[in-house]
């Protein structure tokens, strides 16, 4: 008779946890719904960490690290999902990774993310920042190619933005491509700095607003003119 009481109290504190669960779960579910419409991403994010405490899963995960990405709280993001490579990781999880960790000014590390985004998918959005990555990280000849790539891939209508001005603007991908190709040239042969000016010359044709374009022709004639008084 005992024993059976035992068992009986234990079956109704189980039922009772997972009815409290359960409420918990419907109100978190709620408040985020609610934060949500109220634009409220710090209570966004407390909905999202109790709901993955309650109810964890990979996607809750993935959510709640791109909730982190978009309020630049990228330290945090990757404390939710990991710093390493994992060949399982979702498209998102990848991305997010790629992002906080070029945020962070890790080069190496955000490398091996977009090395994989692109794998997955190649498109001229993840060749810039592959480029980009591998000239921060000396390697001129992979950036090459993946400049060659976004030069013959990227549309008209493709965008990249730039934050060096006070004022955030935005040019042609293909331009931003020209740019880097540019920098390249001068990184590969610093003997011959006319091509690489000729090069930004042509992103510049293409978008004459491309302030950060301007600025690396004018370092690049500043040198040339240098080393022409050295001469």
């Amino acid at each position: 008779m005992k024993n059976i009481l035992f068992v009986l109290l234990v079956l109704m504190a189980h039922t009772t946890s997972a009815q409290d669960n359960t409420t918990l779960q419907k109100h978190f579910e709620a408040y985020y719904q609610q934060m949500r419409a109220q634009g409220d991403i710090n209570g966004v994010i407390n909905a999202m960490t109790h709901l993955n405490i309650l109810s964890p899963s990979e996607e809750r995960k993935d959510t709640l690290a791109y909730l982190y990405l978009n309020n630049n709280q990228h330290l945090q993001a990757l404390n939710t999902i990991g710093f390493e490579t994992n060949a399982s990781d979702s498209d998102m999880a990848v991305n997010i990774k790629a992002l906080s960790l070029k945020s962070l000014n890790q080069p190496k590390r955000a490398l091996e993310q977009f090395e994989i985004l692109f794998s997955r998918q190649p498109t001229a959005y993840i060749a810039y920042e592959l480029a980009d990555l591998k000239i921060q990280t000396g390697d001129n000849e992979g950036a090459s190619a993946d400049i060659e790539y976004g030069i013959s891939n990227a549309t008209d209508e493709m965008k990249h933005a730039f934050y060096e001005r006070q004022q955030p603007y935005e040019v042609s991908l293909k331009a931003a491509f020209y740019h880097l190709k540019g920098l390249v040239q001068y990184n590969m042969n610093k003997d011959n700095i006319d091509m690489a000016i000729a090069t930004i010359d042509e992103a510049l044709a293409i978008d004459p607003g491309f302030n950060l374009a301007s600025l690396s022709k004018q370092a690049l004639e500043t040198r040339k003119n240098e080393e022409g008084q050295e001469k």
